[in-house]
């Protein structure tokens, strides 16, 4: 009788190795899923990088506002009778500047 129950605990043992550890087991299952759901969310952030993408094509074949623009902040190009004005720095406040105004006088007491 003990062998019989040995040799059913070492089937029973047999048979949970593929459903674990097999070719289609609960392990290899739930990494798959991972990889799968990491796939997803890369391609969603693909599909918004070339709507992005897509939209400013359009632009620049429509409109001259992108064009225009590009070529002012990439190529610092300007119109035609138009003053370009460049601020490289600002200049430090003077101390008395910064300082804070001077008290007023307090009024005379009332007689």
């Amino acid at each position: 009788m003990r062998l019989i129950t040995l040799a059913l605990a070492a089937l029973l043992i047999l048979i949970q190795y593929p459903l674990w550890l097999g070719k289609g087991g609960w392990l290899r299952v739930f990494d798959l899923e991972a990889q799968v759901e990491e796939a997803h969310q890369k391609n969603e952030q693909l599909k918004a990088r070339n709507a992005k993408l897509d939209s400013e094509v359009r632009d620049l074949k429509d409109g001259t506002g992108a064009v225009e623009e590009r070529a002012r902040y990439e190529l610092g190009m300007i119109k035609q009778d138009e003053v370009f004005i460049q601020v490289v720095g600002g200049m430090p406040a003077t101390p008395a500047a910064s300082a804070a105004p001077a008290a007023a006088p307090a009024p005379a007491p009332a007689q």
